[in-house]
């Protein structure tokens, strides 16, 4: 799952299961994540379900967090430590998080909408593994979740094996070809665009 770039699954999947640009990787170099979404929503302020979620998923897992806040934090250093000790992949959050420093140091890959010094509330109880929306993209469960520092991409789970064969094929195809024979197909085809 992780040999394949965000790139390359943006073409097969389609523009609508890329997640905008404001979610981007919260430090750099950040490593390419790749797996199985755990979804989960929270409210603006509140942030109690991602701290339950990093107990509920399991190993591999990328939790996937709605929230549209960008005024509190919804996870800090000690969180993401917890979630990476108990396997979690990372994290893409439509939100924002603080102790950015300590989560870099870490390692831990967190994509989102920025950083913040404000902490959310704890609440909001609302279930775990529903359909969300995170980055204007619709996630379920189990959906297959790549990010990188190219963006990140959710293929539906029902997609998850021809997307994935397609997309095997396709990189294959462009690895082995050299750059004078893909300078020369893509020529070609500017060519025939231009008329000439």
């Amino acid at each position: 799952m992780a040999d394949l770039s965000p790139t390359t699954l943006a073409e097969l999947a389609g523009a609508q299961q890329v997640m905008d640009i404001g979610i981007r990787p919260l430090w750099t170099p950040i490593p390419r994540i790749a797996g199985p979404a755990f979804t989960v929503r929270c409210p603006p302020g509140d942030h109690l379900m991602l701290h339950a979620a990093i107990y509920q998923a399991a190993p591999g897992s990328v939790i996937v967090v709605e929230s549209g806040d960008v005024t509190h934090a919804l996870a800090g250093g000690n969180v993401c430590a917890v979630a990476q000790r108990n396997g979690i992949a990372g994290f893409v959050l439509d939100g924002v998080i603080r102790d950015i420093a300590e989560v870099r140091a870490m390692g831990f890959p967190v994509f989102g909408r920025g950083v913040i010094p404000v902490p959310a509330g704890k609440s909001a109880v609302l279930p775990l593994n529903v359909p969300i929306r995170c980055g204007g993209v619709p996630v379920h469960a189990g959906d297959l979740v790549v990010a990188d520092e190219e963006g990140v991409v959710v293929v539906p789970a029902a997609q998850q094996d021809e997307i994935l064969a397609t997309g095997a094929a396709k990189q294959a195809t462009e690895e082995a070809q050299s750059l004078d024979e893909w300078e020369q197909a893509h020529r070609a085809r500017i060519d025939a665009l231009l008329g000439g």
